[in-house]
């Protein structure tokens, strides 16, 4: 098959059993990503790397990487920001063209009588160890012209993936036998080694590196041999900052034949009684429909919620009867719901944050910025 004829749209037969698999299922790092999505689709490994290679083309497939858990790495928060309506697009496209360290980039809405609903911009935010959240936002603060910011840093984390394909058709209620897994935040040391392994590692994949075997061009760009290289990654693994490897799909703008992988996403927002965050984020957490669920502090901006999550839906009404189950199993596991709300999803922009301290360094630079100045 040539790569002109080879299918790129998601409701494929050959790449929905692809995506299902590649989007979220390989946890960690492995020394053959490829080859293990292959084995788990049931499908040869040049099948797979030539359906990816043609859906990375055609911008079906946003970016393929292996992730790292930048939670664990860098200080980071989900940020709400208050931004005049006749300046939100501006402000929008800077976060998302011009600071490299936010990540999620989404204006949100929900009731006007709701509280927080003047905070249409959403932004993930990253930086690097030893810098302040607070400090980097003020400075965004300043370039975008927003009245107020709100900083949000996750105390907890109960589920964080995505399989977007897999979700479609999901029943509202599913869920796991066992409660969502507690993660830490707790920032994590690296070795100067490891530091070097670490950006190449990261880098998102060309299209020529898509093949059975690509640690060894990795391992080149990094200037250190092969073992050495695989050697670092596993070190990484084992200090448990390595998330999964993952093909990220443009799941929000039309692409391949004007199909949308997802139209609609909800922020829910539960505020549970101090001392529950962590009993309830694990039974939000265990719900299959959920790609992130975490313990942040919404503080007075928004009614002092504390659980929040999100989930992906083709239809609104279905995002919010997954919203209802989750609602319910809330209450059946005697978990009080003091207040809840949604925030939805509009105009985004998805990509990793970044966070090397060098890079941060080039930025301030550029922005004529004394580093030192936004030290924690």
């Amino acid at each position: 098959m040539t790569a002109s004829a080879t299918p790129i749209q998601i409701d494929d037969p050959v790449n929905a059993r692809i995506l299902a698999v590649s989007e979220d299922r390989i946890q960690g790092f492995t020394r053959d990503p490829f080859r293990a999505i292959a084995e788990e689709s049931g499908l040869e490994v040049e099948n797979v790397c030539n359906r990816i290679r043609a859906m990375l083309e055609a911008g079906v497939i946003r970016r393929v990487r292996q992730t790292v858990l930048a939670t664990s790495l860098a200080p980071g928060a989900l940020v709400a920001w208050k931004v005049p309506s006749d300046q939100l697009d501006a402000a929008f496209d800077w976060m998302a063209k011009r600071d490299p360290f936010s990540g999620h980039v989404v204006i949100r809405s929900t009731d006007s009588d709701s509280p927080g609903a003047a905070f249409r911009l959403w932004t993930t935010v990253k930086v690097p160890q030893g810098y302040s959240i607070e400090a980097h936002c003020r400075l965004l603060q300043e370039q975008v012209g927003a009245e107020r910011f709100r900083a949000m840093p996750a105390q907890r984390l109960f589920t964080l993936g995505v399989g977007h394909v897999r979700r479609r058709g999901m029943e509202p209620g599913s869920r796991s036998d066992e409660p969502g897994r507690v993660q830490d935040t707790k920032i994590v040391a690296l070795t100067d080694a490891e530091w070097r392994v670490l950006p190449v590692l990261k880098d998102e994949f060309a299209l020529d590196e898509i093949h059975a075997d690509p640690w060894a061009e990795r391992a080149e760009k990094a200037g250190i041999a092969l073992d050495a290289f695989l050697s670092g990654a596993e070190s990484l693994q084992a200090k448990g900052v390595i998330g999964r490897f993952s093909t990220f799909l443009e799941h929000n703008k039309k692409v391949a034949g004007q199909q949308r992988v997802v139209s609609f996403n909800g922020l829910f927002h539960w505020r549970v009684p101090e001392g529950c965050e962590i009993d309830a984020g694990k039974e939000v957490g265990r719900h299959h429909i959920m790609t992130h669920a975490y313990w942040r502090e919404g503080g007075a901006e928004f009614n002092h919620v504390n659980v929040m999550g999100v989930a992906h839906g083709q239809e609104k009404d279905r995002v919010l009867a997954h919203k209802k189950a989750i609602d319910e199993h809330l209450r059946e596991a005697g978990i009080n719901v003091l207040y809840t709300n949604v925030f939805w999803g509009g105009r985004s922009e998805i990509k990793p944050s970044e966070i090397l301290p060098q890079r941060y360094w080039h930025w301030c630079n550029e922005m004529g910025v004394d580093p030192e100045t936004l030290r924690a």
